[in-house]
């Protein structure tokens, strides 16, 4: 594997005495897609949260490109950073959630355009034409001048997607994006995101379409109690489980 875009290392999470994630460790590289698969309650979110630093780890530390998220180093002790450059390490992971988070007073372009403009301050006219493009990419460049209640779940979340690459990450983020959408918009939106695999993105989804992650994941990690309980290649882990918690969760899904 190349140098690792993101490393989680011993992050835990807990919420008064209630562990969420515990001591979990993953690196993920440039170009490779992981899924993160696991019952309701195993922590996947939470783990993601962290990633970029809207959950604070109790434990552990995420690095990206070689910064830690959210703190610095001072005199061998972690510090948080002040919100304003934490906003500057978030800049660069692109982050789609369950529900789609448009802004319903803009349109499509302009909901794309809010990343480029408020947090980088690019000239509009360099940063519509990207935007542009971006919709096109995800298939919703006739929709551009749409308000958010004219569309569909699907092309709502392949709105939401545009916004996010239309910012370049570094690392892309998935908190299952289509578990809110109607069985009919499901397919539209997993189409789109097989098309990101070939954009050389470190890439994490969390998602509960075990077909999907059979087919564009280069790794699975089955997630159960806050902890990893087994991670392999996609074919082996969802194929061949050693686990047999893991056994007892496909035979449920599938």
């Amino acid at each position: 594997m190349t140098d690792p875009t993101v490393e989680i290392a011993g992050v835990s999470k807990r919420f008064g005495d209630t562990v969420v994630v515990d001591s979990v460790d993953l690196s993920v590289a440039r170009g490779e897609t992981v899924c993160i698969i696991g019952p309701s309650g195993a922590g996947k979110t939470t783990l993601l949260r962290c990633i970029n630093h809207l959950e604070r780890p109790s434990a552990g530390a995420v690095i990206v490109n070689g910064a830690i998220m959210g703190y610095k180093v001072v005199d061998g002790a972690l510090v948080e950073l002040p919100d304003r450059a934490i906003a500057r390490q978030r800049a660069r992971i692109g982050m789609v959630f369950q529900h789609f988070n448009l802004f319903s007073h803009l349109t499509v372009v302009e909901n794309v355009l809010e990343g480029p403009l408020r947090v980088r301050g690019e000239p509009r006219a360099a940063a519509t034409a990207r935007a542009r493009k971006t919709l096109a990419r995800v298939g919703m460049a006739h929709k551009a001048d749409a308000m958010p209640r004219e569309l569909s779940g699907g092309q709502q979340q392949r709105v939401a997607i545009a916004r996010a690459l239309t910012m370049e990450p570094e690392l892309m983020l998935f908190d299952e994006p289509t578990s809110a959408l109607d069985p009919e918009m499901v397919g539209e939106v997993l189409e789109v995101m097989r098309g990101l695999t070939g954009l050389g993105l470190a890439t994490i989804i969390v998602t509960h379409e075990i077909g999907f992650a059979n087919e564009v994941a280069d790794r699975v990690v089955f997630m159960d109690h806050g902890a990893v309980v087994e991670e392999g290649p996609a074919a082996s882990v969802l194929r061949n489980p050693t686990s047999v918690r893991l056994q007892q969760f496909l035979e449920k899904v599938l």
